[in-house]
């Protein structure tokens, strides 16, 4: 979703949910976001759906989630509810890939989004889609009390 392709939509819509637990929210992602979809579903309140474009086969089936949304169900793809059950047995740090590392690293250096890509080659943005890939391997929600990024380069001193 615009403006940075990354996780707005997902941001808002679980902020929509904060604000009113009730309302019906439906996600339509390229991919699952655990951590989101867990927080998505996490107050059992209101209807969710979240469904992967790739898997969406038409029109009429997207509609169809649609409207079972706002008539109270819950609309989940399958591989969106393998993603939130399965168990990990792994230390989330070990789910990071090899450039996710670098960035955790360079922003423990205390360098900004700009010089993280200067130092990678790398576009700002796809430094910002390696952070929210941290935040979210991390388990690191959208807390307004708290700064993920601060949170991250935590754990990976923790080493």
């Amino acid at each position: 979703m615009p403006p940075t392709g990354t996780d707005e939509g997902l941001r808002a819509a679980i902020a929509v949910r904060r604000r009113r637990p009730a309302f019906p929210v439906m996600v339509l992602s390229q991919h699952v976001e655990r951590l989101y979809a867990r927080e998505l579903l996490a107050s059992g309140e209101g209807s969710v759906g979240y469904l992967l474009k790739d898997r969406v086969g038409d029109v009429r089936e997207f509609v169809d989630g649609v409207g079972r949304v706002l008539g109270g169900a819950t609309v989940l793809d399958p591989e969106v509810v393998a993603a939130v059950m399965a168990h990990r047995r792994d230390e989330p740090l070990d789910r990071l890939t090899d450039r996710e590392r670098q960035v955790l690293g360079l922003m423990a250096e205390g360098r900004s989004n700009a010089s993280i890509a200067a130092a990678l080659s790398v576009t700002e943005k796809a430094v910002s889609k390696h952070i929210n890939a941290i935040f979210a391997k991390l388990d690191l929600p959208v807390d307004l009390e708290v700064n993920r990024r601060v949170q991250a380069v935590l754990a990976h001193l923790r080493l």
